[in-house]
């Protein structure tokens, strides 16, 4: 919607949608097989497939050979090769980079976001044909999102990712430090929206309804430094979190400027 300035080809939607689904689920599993070992050890994870036991390895990794396959074809066939290479760098960070980056760094959220980041601009060059400032945006925009979003995760599910020794944020940091940065994300987050309105992209409603709502999700952010009990208010951030994404989403739809 938005690369198409509302305008969008019906067709063209569906096989994108269906082609980027069909990548993402392979990287899914691929990722599902890689970190077996680790999804044993989390509480939330530990009845997956391939944790528990009940599907055979060998099996995923011929599912998600075909997924990823197909998934292309569609891309490759029906869109066009710069959204084909965007979505397969995207698989490519997920599957191989942040499954090395978990493991061994702090870091590896970024990497997550940075892949996470990615449909979103499969569907604006599926349309525009080339990566342009507006897809550039509202990439930074879904990479600032994510990070508030995954340290709420892992603050309130802390006990998991310690049995599973993964060096996330409040692991190795404390979970101030996790508050310090979900903060200084939303901040961002906040400029980056605002970028996407002052370069034309869309209207004056869109930034009015989405600054709104990120200045609640900053606020609510603040009242984690005098939380008395951090997993819930970092399960209300996380839900808050799922609320500005769909708005996002809606209102980049909604209120796309005419070309």
């Amino acid at each position: 919607m938005l690369a198409s300035r509302g305008h969008p080809s019906l067709p063209l939607f569906i096989a994108m949608l269906a082609g980027i689904s069909l990548v993402m689920a392979s990287g899914c599993v691929f990722n599902n097989y890689i970190d077996r070992g680790i999804d044993a050890k989390m509480i939330r994870t530990k009845h997956r497939a391939l944790a528990a036991h009940t599907l055979p390895a060998r099996h995923a990794l011929i599912y998600a050979t075909v997924l990823g396959l197909v998934g292309a074809a569609l891309l490759g066939r029906f869109t066009n090769l710069l959204t084909l290479a965007v979505a397969l760098g995207g698989f490519v960070v997920y599957v191989a980079l942040y499954g090395l980056a978990k493991r061994r760094s702090v870091h590896g959220t970024i990497v997550g976001a940075v892949a996470g980041a990615v449909p979103p601009v499969v569907g604006y060059t599926a349309v525009s044909g080339q990566l342009d400032a507006g897809a550039a945006i509202v990439f930074i925009i879904l990479v600032l999102w994510q990070m508030p979003h995954f340290y709420a995760i892992a603050i309130f599910r802390l006990a998991d990712y310690r049995a599973a020794g993964l060096p996330v944020l409040p692991v190795k940091r404390g979970i101030r430090a996790a508050k310090v940065q979900i903060v200084a994300y939303i901040a961002a987050f906040m400029f980056a929206l605002a970028t996407l309105s002052a370069t034309g992209y869309v209207g004056p409603l869109y930034l009015i309804v989405m600054l709104g709502l990120a200045t609640i999700w900053l606020r609510l952010a603040l009242r984690g430094f005098h939380a008395p009990d951090n997993a819930l208010w970092a399960r209300q951030l996380f839900r808050f979190s799922l609320l500005v994404i769909l708005t996002f989403s809606a209102m980049i739809s909604l209120d796309a400027l005419p070309r």
